[in-house]
Formats: C-alpha cells, structure tokens, sequence
C-alpha cells in the first residue's frame, strides 16, 4: 500500500492534472498548502502543454525541489545535492516507464490537432499509470 500515490491517485481522479496530483500529495509535507500547490503545479500538466517532460514527472521534480532545492544562491552544494536526487529519480522514473516526455509515453504530439485527440483518449488509461509511479518512486527514495 502506497499512502502518497493512492493519494496522487484520488487527486487525478477527482479532475487533478498530472502534476497537480503528484505534487499536491507531497507539498504539506513540506510546508506548502495544497491550495498553493495546485496553483503552482497547475501549468505543468500535458508536459507544459507541448507534450514535453510528463507533467507527473514534473510534480515529483518539485517536490525534490521542495526537500532538497537552493535556498541561497552561493549555496552551490544544495543546487548539485538537488540536481542529484532529480537524477536519481529520472533514472527510477526511466527504468520503469522508458521514457520521460508525454510524446513519448503517449506515443503522440499533443500540440495537434490529431495528437491532441490521442491524447484526450489515452489521459485516462496511460496517465494514471504515470501518476502512481512518480508518486511511488518519490516514496522508495523517501519524500
């Protein structure tokens, strides 16, 4: 039983993008309101909306980003600790799912008109998928 990925889960369900649920079930853990979260998220669902990096890869980035992300700029260590732990989890994230980007995953390019079709289809039995597993990756690495 996966608490944070059931939790991710219930938000896409619910009408939640990608990012919005992996981040969201994550953020209050770091002392972000999941309001504010959603906000934030929000804009990177449908791999920014260009079929780019998938948008619950994107959540589980900036919840890296919310443990492990620079606060200061000459704080160089903390920007390479945080680059690290993104790697590690790409890396996690590649393994299982051998892609990164929606247009990979989805197998289409949602910026036309036909691919955007595919992609409407496939949201709903591809990206929970996707959802559950940036979320269950962030949980074995310990978010």
């Amino acid at each position: 039983m996966s608490i944070k990925a059931d939790a991710a889960d219930a938000r896409f369900a619910s009408g939640f993008n990608c990012s919005t649920s992996v981040f969201t079930a994550f953020s209050e853990d770091y002392d972000l309101e999941e309001e504010t979260a959603a906000k934030i998220a929000c804009g990177f669902g449908g791999g920014c909306a260009s079929g780019e990096i998938c948008g619950a890869v994107s959540g589980a980035i900036m919840v890296i980003g919310l443990k492990h992300g620079q606060e200061l700029a000459e704080d160089q260590g903390a920007k390479a600790n945080c680059h690290a732990h993104v790697v590690e989890f790409l890396d996690s994230f590649k393994q299982e799912k051998n892609a990164v980007t929606c247009r990979d995953l989805l197998g289409c390019d949602p910026t036309t008109e036909e691919g955007r079709a595919i992609y409407l289809a496939k949201r709903g039995t591809v990206c929970p998928g996707l959802v559950r597993c940036s979320a269950e990756i962030l949980e074995k690495l310990g978010y």
